[in-house]
């Protein structure tokens, strides 16, 4: 077997309208077609070739009252400027300073270990997303 690519990310959603809205506006993304399941849920492009799943499922599994964990199950997504994306996250509401299990969080960590710049934010569902950069643009 010889992978080519991540085609998509799957990620459990309870509204799924409220979903779409923070896809499309708090991330940018552009909701894509989706064949007709016999279950709700959008598709995004998230790439040239990946997308990202919401599924609304009666059984799925929530990270119910927690907070922006970068070492639970999340996704990352790369952007061109960190700093940028600090702006309009900020602009959106985002906060460092909010409480731990508040929505708006934002947990930022500019010079991470891993070697490029990363920012941590939840979703309506709060399921954890990370946005990186390739490096730390100055601001």
């Amino acid at each position: 077997m010889q992978i080519e690519a991540l085609h998509h990310v799957s990620i459990p959603v309870s509204d799924i309208e409220s979903s779409k809205r923070f896809y499309r506006e708090t991330l940018g993304l552009e909701e894509m077609a989706r064949p007709p399941f016999d279950f709700p849920g959008a598709w995004f492009h998230l790439g040239p070739n990946q997308a990202l799943h919401l599924i609304v499922h009666p059984h799925s599994t929530f990270r119910v009252g927690k907070g922006v964990d970068s070492r639970d199950i999340h996704y990352a997504i790369r952007v061109a400027s960190y700093q940028g994306a600090l702006e309009h996250l900020r602009g959106k509401g985002f906060r460092e300073d909010a409480g731990e299990t508040e929505l708006m969080r934002m947990r930022t960590n500019p010079r991470g270990t891993a070697g490029f710049p990363q920012i941590y934010i939840l979703d309506p569902d709060r399921n954890v997303i990370e946005i990186n950069a390739e490096r730390l643009d100055v601001g």
